[in-house]
């Protein structure tokens, strides 16, 4: 029962080869496509901007930070902060960062729609 194992390896580094060779293929066409989409996106984008969701932009970008349900982790609480500092303040911190909160995080045109939402967590 001896057998040659070279013929089993050079099989499977053939099929190897040749699935590396297709795949790389398939991903010059996808590349091509994901190029149109984002052309395609950049316009979407700018046709959407009106229609800012704070809350939305809250799940995506600050929960990580400042919890779920508000209740602060490496950020700090935002419950009640609505009680504790003006709509003007608010507007600063979310542009300009406070802490380790870091500025921009918010985009300018959208800050003002931001802290009115921010200043109504309870």
């Amino acid at each position: 029962m001896k057998r040659n194992p070279i013929i089993p390896f050079l099989l499977i580094a053939v099929f190897g080869l040749g699935l590396i060779f297709f795949l790389s293929l398939e991903g010059l066409d996808n590349s091509k496509e994901m190029a149109k989409e984002e052309k395609g996106g950049e316009q979407a984008e700018g046709e959407t901007a009106g229609a800012f969701e704070p809350e939305g932009f809250y799940k995506q970008t600050c929960a990580g930070c400042h919890g779920g349900n508000f209740e602060g982790g490496a950020g700090p609480s935002l419950k009640g902060v609505g009680g504790k500092l003006s709509k003007d303040e608010i507007k600063e911190i979310l542009t300009n960062g406070k802490g380790a909160m870091p500025p921009g995080l918010v985009p300018a045109e959208n800050a003002d729609a931001m802290a009115d939402w921010v200043s109504k967590i309870k």
